[in-house]
């Protein structure tokens, strides 16, 4: 029997097809929410996926996306509206089966049920697809960290409050904002994102605002700044810290009365346009040192989300591993099938300084020079150390043998006590306590 999973926010609706599906002998289970569906889809086990596009925490794009970029292949068929039809149409190109526009002809539900259950989906073909895997590396994860911080995006994004986002270089912050906008009211106007780290004094306002003709030397055309090419959508900027100083008054003007003034302009445009930020540094610091505005930080930091270090979400690796193999293949047109066990493991007791922009690189570099179709402790990178540090690396009781240990982990790590302290699994003030100890 073909076991169904319906994904519907509205009870009654579900409910009927759910006892419908019963009744032409398919076994089904209802569920209302795309946290609880992705919760599900991991047990396994599932025939086939029949889900609503818009759900309370998201849409059926984003459970199909997730589905995809972690190689679950189980078919989908998304029910629309017939103002969504072109969202549902863009999840075919996704992967999606098919979809079904309501109110549901049961005749019509039927049939393409028993087609999509025909249907075999190819994985490389169905990746390649996904040209634009979105916001997955930042919200698709499942441990604790992760959830917590998809659950700040999910409170956030139907707002219009301004959002300024935290975390380390390579965690994922323009995932993030990307994810914010698209379960945001503006996800069908456009997104764009300006790295602030590469605007100079002199060309800051022109590439936010615009300029027209013959304002300054090289304005040989008007043009549009990214605020009024972004116009009813989502501006992010990455590494706010860099905007340049005196740029930041004419970015708060701009969100306080909505309205930009372009290079050599005397006119005004009102814009209607959502703020995303983003910052690997201390902007506290920066305000004190004179380097950033201060009532521009209060503006900005109107709800702040913290995005958590690689390191700190070791259960996730696995489920990013996966997706860059997935892309690596993709690029490379190589057929790497899976990781084994031990390179996993290796793969999660790694710092990852870089954190996702490091994996992924790994990843592309260990498919790159793979032999076979699958990806082994010899494969990967020199650095990451080829030691399993939960076989091998245990403090015990016998003094002798815990300065062995020590001695064993600080040459797996080069010298870097942090990393050290990882393997051994003490802090790194215990680790100094120790070395002492023992004249190290």
């Amino acid at each position: 029997m073909h076991k169904i999973l319906i994904v519907e926010d509205d009870t009654s609706f579900g409910m009927m097809l759910k006892n419908w599906a019963v009744k032409n002998g398919f076994d089904a289970e209802l569920i209302g929410s795309v946290t609880k569906a992705k919760e599900r889809i991991e047990k396994g086990g599932l025939s086939l996926v029949l889900t609503d596009l818009r759900l309370p925490d998201g849409d059926g794009i984003l459970l199909l996306t997730c589905m995809r970029t972690t190689n679950n292949f189980t078919p989908v068929i998304i029910m629309t509206g017939y103002a969504d039809v072109s969202s549902a149409v863009s999840a075919i190109k996704l992967g999606a089966s098919d979809y079904l526009e309501k109110p549901i002809n049961p005749s019509i539900l039927k049939q393409k049920i028993e087609q999509a259950l025909q249907q075999k989906i190819e994985p490389a073909k169905t990746i390649k697809k996904i040209e634009n895997p979105r916001s997955m590396q930042a919200v698709c994860g499942k441990s604790r960290a992760s959830l917590e911080f998809q659950e700040h995006i999910r409170i956030v994004a139907p707002t219009r409050m301004s959002v300024l986002i935290l975390g380390e270089s390579g965690t994922g912050k323009e995932y993030a904002a990307r994810m914010i906008h698209d379960l945001s009211k503006r996800k069908d106007a456009p997104f764009i994102a300006v790295d602030c780290g590469v605007l100079s004094r002199e060309l800051a306002p022109s590439e936010l605002f615009g300029h027209v003709k013959g304002s300054f030397t090289s304005a040989i055309a008007d043009k549009k700044g990214v605020f009024e090419q972004a116009n009813g959508g989502t501006v992010f900027l990455d590494e706010i810290e860099n905007l340049p100083y005196e740029v930041q008054v004419q970015l708060l003007r701009a969100l306080q009365e909505l309205k930009i003034r372009p290079v050599g302009s005397e006119k005004d445009i009102e814009v209607d346009i959502r703020i995303i930020v983003a910052t690997n540094e201390n902007l506290e610091k920066s305000i004190a040192e004179g380097r950033f505005r201060e009532d521009l930080y209060h503006r900005l930091h109107e709800f702040a989300i913290t995005i958590p270090p690689l390191r700190e979400r070791k259960d996730d690796i696995p489920l990013y591993t996966n997706h860059f193999l997935a892309q690596a293949n993709a690029e490379l047109e190589k057929e790497v099938k899976n990781i084994s066990p031990e390179a996993m493991q290796l793969l999660k007791q790694y710092h990852w300084s870089g954190n996702l922009r490091e994996l992924r690189n790994v990843i592309r570099r260990a498919v790159l020079f793979a032999q076979t179709d699958e990806i082994t402790p010899e494969t990967l990178p020199t650095f990451v150390p080829k030691v399993q540090s939960d076989e091998t690396i245990e403090l015990g009781f016998n003094p002798e043998n815990e300065k062995k240990q020590i001695e064993t982990a600080l040459k797996i790590a080069k010298g870097n006590k942090a990393a050290a302290a990882r393997l051994l699994k003490i802090d790194r003030k215990t680790l100094y306590n120790k070395m002492e100890k023992y004249g190290m």
